[in-house]
């Protein structure tokens, strides 16, 4: 349970963090590529086995920690967008309501407990990501849902291939090296990215997106770390571990965003939080 928790509020501060982005003026995708760096280097110093670089590409996890790396790298960047044009709540809410789909997954490859409760709490859950989403005023569809639809999909095939990567081929002593790789093939997919934007139009780095990215990095690796050794723990279900870990992340980024940052809701936003909330209590008590 202790993992759990610590998942939780490192996720929470994820978001305050991206939102302090735009405060300020920090480039994202620098950041983001540093913040993987900082994570990669993370999980190579606190890795439980001894190993040699070499070694890596032979591991069993190695193609998953590659396809992983790109996902991470291509959603953050949109969870990072989320929350800056469509605010905290709004970004949490699209990135954790995504846990439809790992539990979907959880049901159907690993035989884990389904009733009526759980798929009203899964189709609560969808209404709740539009609900959410919407403004009231001057939104295309373009600006208002782009983002938090690609963020609930990325989130959630990242989420299910995890599951799906710990479960098969992940030793539990390699937690640390696992995710140490996968942030490091992040760093690389963001580093040609930037290397291509570089060339397009050329501009210093920037100390303080140095440091944005330090800050960013050492939440972001611990996230997955304890979400992994929480996956490892007996007793859970992955469908029950997502939605306790996700509706948890939900009510604080949304205390935050009304707290921290003022956030304003329409009746619609509202009602899609409360939505949220609702449905993924029923999967979890399902």
């Amino acid at each position: 349970m202790i993992y759990l928790l610590l998942s939780v509020l490192f996720s929470s501060g994820l978001f305050v963090i991206f939102k302090y982005f735009v405060i300020y003026k920090i480039d994202t995708l620098k950041a983001i590529v540093v913040n993987y760096v900082v994570a990669f280097s993370l999980g190579i110093s606190f890795s439980d086995s001894t190993f040699s670089f070499n070694e890596i590409p032979q591991k069993p996890w190695f193609f998953g920690a590659m396809v992983l790396g790109a996902l991470f790298i291509s959603v953050f960047f949109v969870m990072a967008n989320t929350a800056q044009q469509n605010g905290v709540s709004v970004a949490s809410v699209a990135g954790k309501m995504s846990v439809v789909i790992p539990v979907i997954f959880g049901i159907v490859l690993y035989d884990e407990s389904y009733s009526l409760w759980k798929v009203i709490g899964v189709l609560i859950a969808l209404i709740s990501v539009y609900l959410t989403s919407v403004k009231e005023q001057g939104t295309t569809l373009k600006a208002g849902l782009l983002f938090p639809i690609l963020l609930f999909f990325g989130s959630g095939a990242i989420d299910t291939i995890l599951k799906y990567v710990e479960v098969n081929f992940v030793q539990k002593n390699e937690v640390s090296l696992f995710s140490g790789s996968l942030f490091g093939f992040a760093a690389i997919f963001g580093l040609l990215i930037l290397s291509i934007k570089t060339i397009r139009k050329r501009a210093s780095f920037g100390f303080k997106n140095i440091i944005a990215g330090i800050i960013l990095g050492i939440p972001n690796y611990f996230t997955i770390v304890f979400i992994i050794k929480a996956l490892q723990t007996a007793g859970f279900e992955s469908s029950t571990l997502f939605t306790v870990n996700n509706v948890t992340v939900v009510v604080l980024s949304t205390l935050v965003g009304f707290l921290l940052f003022k956030e304003k809701f329409s009746l619609k936003n509202k009602i899609g939080v409360v939505l949220a909330i609702l449905g993924i209590v029923l999967v979890a008590v399902a």
